[in-house]
């Protein structure tokens, strides 16, 4: 089977080249013959004891959380609480969460530097955010509010509790709700102490520890100062890292609660007022802080960020997957049985052509209906659920592995490449630069058609000649290095050569071993 077919379809080697920085999205916990044993035996004996009793915890803050809001109009509640429920309920909540995490083995946490006053700092932002333990963070912090999903309303014990917060909700499903999450952050930052603060996790999801996902906005919108509050668990073992490769969350919880100790230690760091410029511009702000957290953590700070489910990195002026999913498109047709260089292509060159499913079947020699739909779902639909098949026959050229990667862009650009409006030839527009990128290297469509618009400025036109096209993704010494890795990938993940992604993204390596539980 040649090299890089669906056959040999792997993921690259996480740790490829020697000076390549640790990836943020995976963990893999090692464990020794000896600490197997432990943990079998206290994962019999004192995990099942510990989760039963910090559940039953659980349970008990419901009726604090109940009572703190019950009564209250939803305006009333637009104002921070007050009075006895604040007395009562706020003391409640924080003992009994304390007493929470201590019978979950977290029988310390250690307290570095002074929590800075409302009035000092409105906003807390914490990081690495690296497993569901993070919370913790909240009481040396005295219960601040937080910002959480819509949907975990619904959630039984974890809404009555979003509600005794007052947390700042945000609806993915509704399109307006980030402009009035960020209207409400803006208005309890800048409120003169009236509301106590809020907490963010910039980095918006988990990572192992060993690097700074990029940060986002949403905490420094309003431009006021914030205090950055660092967690750290230093134990012998890690078994709290919940990363997007690695334990799940009943191991995570089974592991950590397995542990006879563990400690977290939580630091304040300076208030960091920022300067006119970051106040206006909130991504500025928002790197900056990231950086000076990182050097405080002794570890990098990378543009790695998730882009909707899926995890992407920085290589150059590129945003690309970290496992494309065309990686996974493979893997469903090898299970299939399909060997793509069989297939008749049949798509016309600058002209689109759009399938059904039914059709997709048929053209692939698909029969399974599972195997169907799910390999149907890695192209993009339009409003009736047709997909180009421009993108299929680009999606299984580059899956056949027979091609060179000179014959696989030359084939890319003709697929896509449209007629000038005005003079001879051909050239790659955005749209048509854009489909491709995500389609073999997973880069999402906004960032790939900033970089079109670069690559076009050096021309007189609004599009890419074949000799450009392949000028920057064959000849350039950073983006040619990154077709070719994510194109042709090693049949052996430990071959990775030194010189593949790991060393070229922006703090970042690329794609990880598949998860295993």
């Amino acid at each position: 089977m040649s090299q890089g077919s669906p056959g040999d379809w792997a993921p690259l080697d996480p740790t490829a080249g020697p000076s390549a920085p640790p990836n943020p999205f995976v963990h893999e916990l090692h464990l020794s013959r000896l600490q197997r044993v432990k943990f079998c035996l206290l994962g019999a004996l004192l995990a099942p004891i510990r989760v039963l009793l910090a559940f039953i915890v659980l349970f008990l803050l419901w009726p604090f959380a109940w009572l703190q809001v019950v009564g209250l109009t939803e305006k009333q509640l637009q104002e921070p609480i007050t009075g006895w429920r604040k007395t009562v309920c706020h003391n409640g909540v924080l003992g009994l969460s304390r007493l929470l995490f201590f019978l979950l083995g977290f029988l310390r946490i250690r307290v570095r530097g002074q929590r800075a006053s409302r009035l000092q700092a409105p906003v807390l932002v914490a990081a690495p955010h690296s497993t569901f333990f993070d919370p913790i963070v909240l009481l040396p912090c005295d219960l601040p509010k937080v910002v959480s999903r819509a949907e975990n309303l619904s959630v039984p014990v974890i809404g009555a509790l979003l509600r005794f917060n007052q947390a700042i909700l945000v609806s993915r499903h509704d399109p307006a709700s980030r402009r009035r999450v960020v209207e409400e952050v803006r208005r309890r930052a800048t409120s003169g102490g009236k509301w106590p603060q809020v907490l963010f996790f910039p980095e918006g999801t988990c990572s192992n520890k060993k690097a700074l996902l990029k940060f986002k906005p949403g905490a420094f919108i309003a431009g006021v100062p914030v205090q950055p509050v660092l967690i750290r668990y230093p134990n012998s073992l890690d078994t709290t890292s919940w990363a997007w490769r690695g334990p799940g969350v009943l191991k995570v919880l089974w592991l950590t609660a397995s542990q006879p100790c563990s400690i977290v230690d939580v630091e304040f760091l300076p208030v960091y007022h920022p300067s006119p410029e970051e106040s206006r511009n909130p991504t500025l702000y928002a790197n900056n802080v990231q950086r000076v957290m990182a050097q405080a953590l002794g570890i990098p700070a990378t543009e790695c960020e998730f882009v909707g489910s899926l995890p992407v990195i920085v290589v150059g002026q590129l945003k690309v997957a970290l496992e494309p999913q065309l990686w996974e498109l493979g893997k469903v047709l090898r299970k299939a049985g399909l060997s793509p260089g069989h297939v008749d292509m049949g798509a016309e060159p600058g002209r689109s052509r759009m399938i059904s499913q039914e059709e997709f079947a048929r053209q692939l020699q698909l029969s399974d209906p599972q195997t169907v739909t799910g390999a149907f779902s890695y192209f993009q639909q339009d409003a009736q659920g047709l997909v180009d098949f421009r993108d299929v026959a680009l999606a299984l050229a580059a899956l056949d592995g027979g091609r060179s990667l000179d014959e696989l862009t030359r084939l890319a650009f003709e697929l896509f490449a449209e007629e000038q409006v005005e003079g001879p030839g051909r050239l790659l527009y955005r749209d048509g630069f854009s489909t491709i990128l995500h389609l073999l290297l997973g880069s999402p469509r906004p960032a790939a058609a900033t970089l079109h618009a670069e690559l076009c400025q050096a021309g007189p036109h609004q599009g890419l000649s074949l000799c450009q096209f392949q000028a920057f993704s064959l000849h350039d010494p950073l983006h040619g290095k990154l077709f070719s890795t994510y194109l042709r990938p090693s049949p052996k993940p430990q071959a990775s050569a030194p010189g593949g992604p790991a060393a070229l993204a922006n703090g970042t390596v690329p794609a990880p071993k598949q998860k295993g539980d």
